[in-house]
């Protein structure tokens, strides 16, 4: 077989998952260091409004959470791990809100992209409330015979990798996203990109 239809067949080597912990440029900001991770868009998912904006979505009324899609390498960091780091990193037993940002926009949920992330999500859930002896009220949401029926909507430009740039000198993310940075070096230490 000549290199390029060697090519042709070559399975890719990432994964996506979809998470929503409360304000998306929180957790972007602890997903883009995290091991294997490739790429991190902010966007909307779970409403019922097509092409939601920030503005729309922030008033609660689309249905939509902010939420992370990120791209990473399953032979770097598997799904559960992915969805153990984003559990580990939020509050998940806060309904529809983190912290002072409260409506279901907020909300912690997954958005499984098939079945099988599905009963994973379900495997996250349950080990984070063995280990923390509590219940968290994540969500499952959008998979209806295997595939995800929510629609993915990316974020305005200026959402994404925000807290790189104009995070740097926004209170709001000065004060919520270096507690969540240090969550995940202290707790999920094997994970952090060097």
């Amino acid at each position: 077989m000549s290199g390029r239809n060697q090519r042709r067949f070559r399975v890719s080597n990432t994964e996506t998952a979809i998470v929503a912990g409360g304000c998306f440029w929180c957790t972007e900001a602890v997903f883009r260091d995290v091991v294997g991770v490739s790429q991190v868009e902010s966007g909307y998912i779970g409403g019922t409004k097509p092409n939601p904006t920030y503005k729309e979505v922030c008033t609660g009324t689309t249905g939509h959470a902010e939420a992370i899609r990120v791209t990473f390498d399953p032979h770097a960091i598997s799904l559960a791990e992915i969805y153990d780091v984003f559990l580990g990193t939020h509050d998940p037993t806060q309904l529809n809100r983190q912290g002072n940002d409260i409506g279901t926009q907020y909300r912690s949920a997954i958005f499984p992209l098939s079945d099988d992330q599905g009963e994973e999500a379900k495997a996250a859930i349950g080990r984070w409330n063995a280990d923390n002896g509590k219940m968290a009220v994540t969500t499952i949401e959008g998979l209806s015979g295997g595939v995800q029926t929510a629609e993915w909507y990316p974020a305005e430009d200026y959402h994404q990798e925000y807290w790189d740039g104009e995070g740097q000198r926004n209170p709001y993310c000065l004060a919520v996203i270096p507690p969540k940075l240090f969550k995940l070096r202290k707790s999920f230490q094997k994970y952090v990109k060097e």
